[in-house]
């Protein structure tokens, strides 16, 4: 292999437009006639229409909340998958509930390029710590770092002395996870006297890294690389190392996606360097999101990569555009904390917060008691992990004091160090 990937990525950037613009009208046609959702979506629009930035824009955002509602009244897909395609193909169930179809080819999750990015290359040994079950995140790399011509160990989550024992026998170079679970990996080596000095690279997503942790990481030789990834697209967007093998500024969009950036709550795409909610259009034939809203917030960067690479860059995760939030990688959702408090009648308002412990998440209930009655915190903390998937911590708050500021998720996480 060469410097880049392919050869798409060194492309012109108005070229890539052109291509991706004259591709998108008969895809979405093509796409319409076998997903239903998609038609109903396209119902007073002619797809021939829509073959540039300016007619796309006009097109309303799909947003994770009423996908969902879509989901439930038309189950499992709300029409938005071509069913005809799922054979010998997985189907996976995130938080929220969301289903998402597993699309066609070696790399569904366009994960392949990221990894290449990083400085990883066919031959290396990847330690796959994102989870593979009912979630689509650990297939998503897995794959992706297969078509790179990478050995894959599918490690998942937990059993964090097994996967040390593990490491420290296969000797994999590459590590990919979310940022947190390396260094509670490292550590425990540390304590159990195991050698995990193989690993050199890292791929990671699912949550923040903080520079303090890439510091750290690399003080202990470990170059770690962010990819922006969700579970309708797969990656989104890569960091690409530099000719010193450190990781560049910005993101770069993966090839075979349009992305826009528009202002939170609304359709309309936001100036360039403005902060707004990230919304994709993908070319998945199984899952033909038109105009998808990730809830997730980024900017548009100015200029190009100093690696090279001509596709436009974002800033990164920049947070959330609604109250959705990721603990360990793991989507938390007002919606789940109004199933909880609905189960405790003892319970008159709760508040999700989450914040960071070291360099670990954490998540703590805030609840109040109901016409003083008592709670119950045994059985709230059950029911947290029971709907949420994720251990958290319960705090009897006083009656009337949580802020009546319509917060129900409060991530209180410093994103700059």
């Amino acid at each position: 292999m060469g410097e880049y990937y392919d050869d798409l990525e060194t492309r012109d950037q108005a070229q890539r437009e052109a291509e991706l613009f004259r591709r998108l009208p008969a895809f979405l046609s093509e796409a319409a006639a076998r997903v239903p959702g998609l038609a109903r979506r396209l119902e007073h629009v002619s797809p021939g229409d829509i073959a540039s930035p300016q007619a796309l824009a006009r097109l309303p955002v799909l947003r994770k909340a009423e996908l969902m509602e879509l989901q439930a009244k038309e189950p499992p897909f709300g029409g938005f998958a071509d069913v005809s395609a799922l054979a010998g193909r997985r189907v996976f169930l995130s938080p929220g509930p969301v289903w998402e179809p597993q699309g066609p080819g070696a790399d569904p999750g366009l994960a392949a390029r990221a990894f290449f990015a990083a400085g990883i290359r066919p031959g290396d040994i990847v330690h796959n710590a994102f989870a593979y079950h009912l979630t689509p995140g650990g297939f998503i790399l897995d794959e992706g770092a297969r078509a790179l011509g990478c050995t894959v160990f599918p490690a998942g989550v937990g059993n964090t002395e097994m996967q040390v024992e593990a490491a420290a026998a296969l000797k994999p170079t590459v590590y990919c996870g979310t940022p947190d679970f390396l260094k509670i990996m490292l550590d425990k080596a540390a304590e159990a006297g195991h050698d995990l000095s193989a690993f050199r690279r890292a791929l990671v997503s699912g949550g923040a890294l903080f520079p303090t942790l890439r510091e750290e990481y690399r003080a202990r030789g470990i170059s770690v690389f962010q990819c922006y990834a969700t579970a309708e697209f797969g990656v989104i967007a890569y960091e690409a190392a530099g000719e010193d093998g450190a990781p560049l500024p910005g993101m770069i969009l993966n090839e075979d996606l349009i992305v826009e950036i528009v202002r939170p709550g609304t359709d309309a795409p936001v100036e360039e360097g403005e902060v707004g909610e990230i919304v994709v259009t993908s070319f998945n034939p199984t899952y033909p999101l038109l105009r998808f809203g990730t809830g997730d917030l980024s900017a548009i960067m100015p200029g190009r990569s100093p690696c090279g690479r001509t596709g436009r860059r974002i800033q990164g995760w920049m947070g959330r555009a609604d109250q959705r939030t990721k603990v360990k990688g793991m989507f938390v959702d007002p919606k789940q904390v109004a199933e909880i408090v609905r189960r405790h009648p003892e319970v008159a308002r709760a508040r999700l917060v989450v914040s960071r412990a070291g360099d670990t998440d954490r998540m703590a209930l805030h609840a109040e008691p109901a016409n003083g009655r008592e709670l119950d915190a045994n059985a709230l903390a059950a029911s947290l992990r029971e709907v949420t998937k994720l251990a958290g911590t319960i705090v009897a708050a006083a009656a009337g004091s949580l802020p009546n500021d319509g917060k129900v998720v409060a991530d209180e996480r410093d994103y700059s160090k």
